[in-house]
């Protein structure tokens, strides 16, 4: 129940309806399977003894309706009809099977979608505290298994109508029988779902903290590789991935044999139990002839009944062992964030800081009660030591954080959550660290915004860095992951045109150029500079060269703020 009401919670009102038709049609493919074992108790009973046609009032009343000239013509028809239907039992059943993976796995984009959706929509400050590798885990792997889970959990539900029908049909038949069967078999089913479902759980926990660790070594390896070369330690490394491998490996080898033991059990008792029937109606009456009707339905019916049981717990046991799964999807499909609006707000006198205040930890203050204001146009430099907040100011200036005490207007307009897609729209942002992906010039550039090419030459241009490709394949030449194929100037230069590509009224520089030496790092500032004439220009800084041409020089320092 824990599970399906989580599968309602992350399921849309159109998915619902299809599982409900889903639902629906295993209902009928239920009796469909029924009809089909009940059947042949009839045509065996007929085809050993035909004199049970006239015997048999419903068997008589069909034979004279439809005109039969003898008992064989009969049974004969009634063998066709029987070929018929299973026929279409066939064709229902691949129908039905088709649809249900369908629906499950046709899941795995909505929820991958849905999840990539809700993580780039996060506040920058939630997703700082996320690890990455650990979101592409859950959009990859967590969001597969959870729609492995919806087809175990509809299998299920289609496997209980059918075993509940041909259980109703069997205390028909025979409900001492029926009885001895249910206690011997539903003890030893319970039994095994206790022994077996707390491990299989377990295991699926565990799978999941080893998958987490693989993700993230391998994000951390790729993401150090220089370091790693350097410093040699590939061994530990090894060691590292091949215990969360391992693990990983074991758990779904555990996972595999126990959802297989229940068949080997179940069906051994099962069948074993008709056999001794037969042996003791030998022993006691020496002729099993009159019971072999009721034991060929019995067969027939265990036949379909105990694969659909061990379905069951099969599909029980995965739906534990991938429940933690949807535990992470639930809980992040679920998250509700701020919404951010795109209502337009325009810039055209001022940015201005009313008693702003923010914190990452409780009563630690980064930003304490800050009034600044900011005219269009003007060059604004804000310098400090590392760790006096100087980039956390900047990011509430640009909208990434939200104040949390204080109010930030752009031309006497509250920023807030209406409006901050349309202000951040304004800002061409350099960091010191850009992060170029594995792809070409171009594509880097424009990266989020559609290509024009006349308008990348153009800002290429401008960060100085056109000719250096001229060289190479021009806005085809490939950057490598990480810009790895490009010098540090360089890539700045890359990062420089990719901020001015959507022609922002505002350029930050948050310590761009600190990483640079200084030679090039001047170079890059003059050119910034000039780039910025006639845009307001904000830039962090550590050396005072770097901001000789700024107008106004602020220093931060214990989440206070003076003019220089």
């Amino acid at each position: 129940m824990n599970v399906i009401q989580k599968l309602r919670a992350i399921t849309s009102r159109q998915e619902k309806k299809y599982l409900l038709l889903l639902l629906f049609l295993s209902i009928i493919f239920s009796i469909i399977e029924t009809i089909g074992i009940s059947a042949i108790m009839p045509f065996i009973s007929m085809a050993s003894n035909p004199d049970l046609i006239t015997q048999n009032e419903t068997y008589r009343a069909i034979y004279t309706f439809f005109g039969f000239e003898n008992s064989n013509f009969f049974i004969m028809a009634f063998g066709f009809v029987l070929i018929g239907f299973y026929v279409f039992r066939a064709v229902y059943a691949i129908t039905y099977i088709y649809l249900l993976n369908r629906f499950a796995f046709g899941r795995y984009h909505q929820f991958a979608y849905r999840l990539f959706q809700n993580y780039v929509t996060l506040p920058y400050q939630e997703f700082a505290n996320r690890n990455s590798a650990i979101l592409t885990k859950t959009i990859i792997t967590e969001a597969s298994n959870t729609s492995a889970l919806i087809q175990q959990t509809m299998m299920a539900l289609s496997e209980i109508f059918t075993i509940i029908l041909l259980y109703l049909l069997l205390v028909i038949i025979n409900w001492k029988m029926t009885l001895v069967l249910t206690l011997i078999l539903g003890i030893k089913s319970l039994f095994l779902i206790k022994a077996i479902g707390k491990v299989i759980k377990r295991q699926g926990i565990r799978r999941n903290d080893l998958q987490n660790r693989f993700f993230r070594i391998i994000n951390e390896s790729f993401g150090n590789f220089k370091i790693i070369k350097l410093i040699g330690n590939e061994k530990k490394i090894f060691n590292d991935f091949e215990v969360a491998s391992r693990g990983f490996t074991r758990t779904n080898i555990i996972n595999s044999t126990l959802s297989q033991l229940p068949r080997g059990i179940l069906e051994t008792f099962g069948f074993s139990m008709l056999i001794a029937v037969v042996i003791y109606v030998l022993y006691r009456y020496n002729d099993a002839s009159f019971v072999l009707p009721i034991i060929s339905m019995y067969a027939l019916a265990l036949y379909r009944m105990l694969p659909a049981i061990n379905r069951l717990m099969t599909s029980y046991t995965n739906i534990i062992f991938y429940s933690k799964s949807l535990d992470i999807l639930h809980e992040d499909l679920t998250y509700s964030t701020v919404q951010e609006g795109d209502e337009e707000i325009s810039f055209k006198h001022a940015i201005t800081l009313n008693n702003v205040s923010f914190n990452y930890a409780e009563n630690k203050p980064v930003i304490n009660d800050i009034s600044l204001s900011l005219s269009k146009g003007e060059r604004v430099a804000f310098i400090g030591e590392s760790g006096s907040g100087k980039s956390t100011l900047i990011d509430l200036i640009i909208g990434i954080y939200k104040a949390e005490k204080g109010e930030i207007f752009v031309d006497n307009v509250k920023l807030s959550d209406k409006n901050v897609k349309s202000w951040r729209r304004k800002i061409g942002y350099i960091p010191q660290a850009i992060y170029l992906f594995d792809g070409t010039i171009a594509e880097n550039v424009a990266y989020g915004h559609p290509l024009d090419e006349s308008r990348i030459i153009e800002v290429l241009k401008q960060a100085n860095i056109y000719s250096f490709l001229q060289h190479h394949e021009g806005l085809n030449t490939h950057v490598g992951e990480g810009g790895i194929k490009l010098s540090g100037g360089q890539k700045q230069r890359i990062g420089i045109a990719r901020a001015l590509y959507s022609n922002p009224e505002i350029l930050v520089l948050d310590e761009a150029t600190s990483a640079l030496d200084t030679e090039t790092e001047a170079k890059i500032m003059d050119e910034l500079y000039d780039i910025a004439e006639g845009k307001t220009l904000i830039v962090i800084a550590h050396r005072l060269s770097t901001i000789s041409r700024c107008e106004k020089i602020y220093r931060l320092s214990n989440g206070k703020l003076s003019y220089e």
